[in-house]
């Protein structure tokens, strides 16, 4: 009997992507060049968010999504904080809130007015102390409203209840920077990625850990829960530094269910999955290209569908929400490539190929939609919800409209579980004593440089009064 290659039938075997035309990009944004690990980018139906370079503090865009094409380079921004942005989230239930944190400390709340900005906003509606070092990562939960997380380099997940403006959670099992944070579908559980090699699954709730994983082959970056599947998946690199995926079974750590070399390359791999259709997107920083997959519930796990190429590299992407995709033209998954070189914000859509024009009810089942399933209250008590569906069939309109009220705030109080977060700092790391050390030794030499230039005025001076006393006759 011949051999014959084994066959698997999938409706995404031809997803392709498609770029939009250069009239439907944002073009001319001063895209920030921090180098901090982040997307630098957050998209809802209504508005594209970007962190952009700026002098004396942290500012980012907000564009209205149907805006697009040339932005002017006086364009309004949001710029209330003290230091670099270095991550932004739009709340998940209410398009027009969106959240930010900063080398500043601070996490804040802004309230974006319907139509977008019109002058530059330098007052949010929220604002939120409690790490005492620079803060890189912020995150919503997924089916409670009002509920934000915050991760900084202080080690600790901090979980706020933005109903009264206060830290009510404290997650402290961290024992270097947090690089990721993901939400399994109900967002009962949290699983974190660490500098100190580690993949943690914790309930966020009493901050217990519950599995965790020493990567010392798979040194782990970002992770992403795999929906309702009982699985993660992580990027990472081997102990011969080439860039690698594990899938994990959530309920043990102790060994990956597969690994994956992808490259050589030096950039990280951002994943991006999409429960809908069980398919998982990786993208490289620095890379020009998205490879995708087809994930399964039996081995081998991970089929390799295509890849969608481009010469010019991405420093980050954001995706759009599936409510906000176009299902006429067959849209699965949106990204939104910042390319840094041209200024350019570039849409790109996944598609699936078909003849039909009318609605695709296998490629489009019932989604998560902007109503939230929980308040603060019961999500602290211990209740878990499944997030409400939606579907996409009639092309989804949004009916009810939940409002922001931010609490009102006496005081500033940074004490939780009896503990004053601003005292109890963890030592310093290395990179952060290394930069106060160049930044000493800049203000040293900028301070040498004033001297000089003082020194040089003092002796014209005394150059002048000197011919002033040889010739008194001339004066």
């Amino acid at each position: 009997m011949s051999w014959r290659p084994q066959y698997r039938s999938s409706k995404f075997r031809n997803v392709y992507g498609k770029v939009a035309s250069r009239e439907h990009c944002f073009d001319g944004v001063p895209i920030t060049k921090n180098v901090h690990d982040n997307h630098f980018c957050a998209v809802n139906a209504s508005f594209l968010a970007i962190v952009t370079e700026s002098a004396g503090g942290g500012s980012f865009l907000v564009i209205p999504i149907e805006q697009t094409g040339r932005i002017e380079p006086n364009y309004p921004k949001v710029c209330g904080h003290q230091g670099n942005v270095l991550d932004i989230k739009w709340n998940p239930f209410i398009e027009n809130i969106i959240a930010s944190c900063s080398e500043d400390t601070s996490v804040r709340i802004w309230e974006i007015p319907e139509g977008g900005l019109k002058r530059n906003m330098t007052e949010a509606v929220l604002e939120l102390y409690g790490h005492s070092r620079r803060v890189g990562l912020v995150e919503w939960h997924p089916t409670t409203n009002n509920i934000l997380f915050s991760a900084g380099y202080d080690y600790k997940v901090l979980i706020w209840n933005l109903d009264v403006g206060e830290p009510v959670k404290m997650i402290d099992c961290h024992k270097d920077v947090i690089l990721c944070m993901s939400f399994n579908t109900d967002g009962s559980l949290l699983a974190t990625t660490c500098k100190d090699k580690k993949l943690r699954v914790v309930e966020p709730r009493s901050g217990r850990v519950l599995q965790e994983a020493s990567c010392k082959n798979h040194r782990v970056n970002r992770v992403v829960f795999l929906g309702s599947t009982k699985r993660l998946l992580t990027t990472g690199v081997s102990r011969w530094n080439t860039r690698q995926i594990a899938l994990w079974d959530q309920e043990d750590l102790a060994m990956p269910l597969i690994e994956e070399e992808i490259d050589g390359l030096s950039g990280l791999l951002f994943p991006f999955y999409d429960a809908d259709t069980h398919m998982l997107y990786l993208a490289g920083k620095g890379d020009g290209n998205i490879r995708y997959y087809e994930i399964g519930s039996e081995k081998p796990y991970l089929s390799y569908l295509m890849e969608f190429r481009s010469p010019a590299p991405q420093k980050g992407l954001g995706v759009m929400p599936k409510y906000g995709l176009d299902v006429s033209a067959c849209e699965v998954f949106r990204f939104y490539k910042l390319v840094t070189l041209k200024g350019l914000i570039e849409p790109i859509s996944m598609i699936v190929p078909r003849r039909s024009e009318t609605y695709q009810e296998d490629i489009y089942p019932m989604t998560p939609g902007t109503e939230p399933a929980l308040t603060p209250d019961e999500w602290l008590s211990g209740v878990n919800r499944d997030p409400i569906l939606i579907s996409l069939k009639e092309g989804y309109k949004k009916t009810s409209r939940i409002v922001f009220k931010a609490p009102v705030k006496a005081k500033r109080s940074v004490l939780v579980n009896g503990i004053d977060l601003l005292e109890n700092v963890p030592p310093r790391t290395e990179n952060e004593l290394l930069r106060m050390f160049f930044r000493q030794q800049d203000e040293i030499r900028r301070l040498k440089e004033e001297l000089s230039q003082k020194d040089i005025q003092v002796r014209q001076l005394h150059l002048t009064l000197k011919n002033l006393r040889n010739n008194p006759k001339n004066n």
